[in-house]
């Protein structure tokens, strides 16, 4: 958030300075002193004052109100940072302040969550808006929808800004015009963030690409665009298409498919992913002389689970060294910190997984941005990263707002 407010002040000759920063991470703390020479305080609770300054930045935990997570809110202890970071406005009333989160804030508990912080913010004399903004409209190759809350002390701002949810996968993209005083963004992919020659440690295992072979026909240009996951159906390959725990017969492989697609469907039930089936249910989807010892195999090599006569396919995608081949000449799928380093790429004859730089492109960092010597950090905070682009288009709206034509300084926390 501060490169990108910077170089937002910097596209309106601002001169900036920031007068604070908090990160609790010692890891995160390490890269940020690397990069601009100062190391944060920690955590926000114990920082009883904030000096004088202009515009908040901020970023409180998204995890409480994450699609992917259990959506516990402010019931979550991570989910009352919202209000220690109101606390603190208290402490110094800065003209503004930006903050960013996960989509599922503004639906979260009904949009109870969101009234409750407009009502916060408001009730301190600011402005709120909100807008919900995918990186793929500004110029980054990645399918990332995120929630910007603004607010502007005591004014009634006018934004460019349009809220635009952009692509409904990384497959499709149709780039919009998001702001007044922006140009339309130029179109990207994924291509354009990726290094010609990448250390081969990132390589995928002579193993791993020797079981996908066959399954695209030797052709390793239809990777792309493919998900490697044992719980959906459509343009994905499975563990059992692989052989990962046992090769597999075709009859195998075909009762799989059919039985991953029926609890898709819930036409046995409306359990997440359908339920148990007995063979009997099997039966009328996969009739075969020999159903009980194809049943027998399955559950030997371990993709199917089998309790008291019922059974499951085993889940979990920790065995694939890749869950998804990005595709070259589209957008990326959200960058996570759970596995971002489980993004894959065939580019250059090589089946690879994407690099921790290339990562950093997908946010919109520079090549001079100092990453986390460990890789596996490097990782889980580019998928805990803001999108710069995003940010510096939202910022630079809040300073038109705010401050005049004229050069001066800004302060920023």
């Amino acid at each position: 958030m501060r490169l990108a407010f910077e170089a937002a002040a910097h596209s309106l000759n601002l001169e900036t300075e920031c007068v604070l920063s908090s990160e609790i991470n010692p890891d995160a703390q390490l890269v940020y002193q690397t990069n601009f020479g100062d190391t944060p305080s920690g955590d926000i609770r114990l920082i009883d004052q904030l000096p004088e300054h202009d515009i908040l930045l901020a970023g409180f935990p998204c995890q409480s109100f994450s699609y992917a997570g259990k959506k516990a809110g402010f019931g979550d202890t991570r989910g009352t940072l919202f209000f220690e970071i109101m606390r603190l406005i208290d402490t110094a009333q800065p003209q503004a302040f930006i903050f960013e989160n996960v989509r599922g804030l503004v639906s979260h508990d009904g949009g109870r969550t969101l009234e409750t912080i407009k009502h916060e913010i408001t009730s301190r004399g600011y402005s709120f808006d909100y807008f919900i903004l995918n990186s793929s409209n500004f110029s980054l190759p990645q399918n990332r929808v995120r929630v910007y809350l603004v607010g502007i002390l005591n004014a009634s701002p006018q934004f460019g800004l349009i809220s635009d949810l952009g692509p409904k996968d990384s497959h499709s993209c149709n780039h919009q015009q998001l702001s007044l005083f922006s140009p339309l963004s130029k179109p990207v992919a994924v291509a354009d963030i990726l290094e010609d020659n990448p250390d081969q440690k990132y390589d995928c295992s002579p193993e791993f690409v020797k079981a996908l072979k066959p399954i695209v026909n030797n052709d390793l240009n239809r990777l792309h665009g493919i998900r490697l996951i044992d719980y959906r159906g459509g343009n994905s390959i499975h563990s059992w298409e692989l052989g990962l725990r046992g090769q597999c017969s075709l009859d195998e492989i075909e009762l799989m498919n059919r039985f991953i697609l029926k609890r898709r469907n819930k036409e046995f039930g409306h359990h997440q992913d359908g339920k148990l089936l007995t063979k009997e249910q099997i039966a009328t989807f996969f009739a075969h002389p020999n159903l009980d010892r194809i049943l027998d195999l399955l559950v030997a090599k371990k993709y199917l689970q089998r309790n008291n006569d019922l059974y499951k396919p085993v889940s979990g995608n920790f065995s694939f060294e890749v869950y998804k081949f990005l595709d070259p000449q589209k957008i990326s799928v959200t960058l996570v910190a759970s596995d971002a380093n489980k993004l894959g790429v065939y580019h250059n004859h090589r089946v690879r997984r994407i690099t921790p730089r290339e990562a950093a492109r997908l946010q919109g960092f520079s090549d001079s941005f100092v990453l986390h010597f460990n890789d596996d950090k490097a990782y889980y905070q580019l998928g805990n990263s803001v999108s710069i682009n995003v940010v510096k288009a939202v910022a630079k709206e809040v300073m038109q707002n705010i401050l005049s034509s004229t050069k001066q300084k800004v302060s920023a926390f």
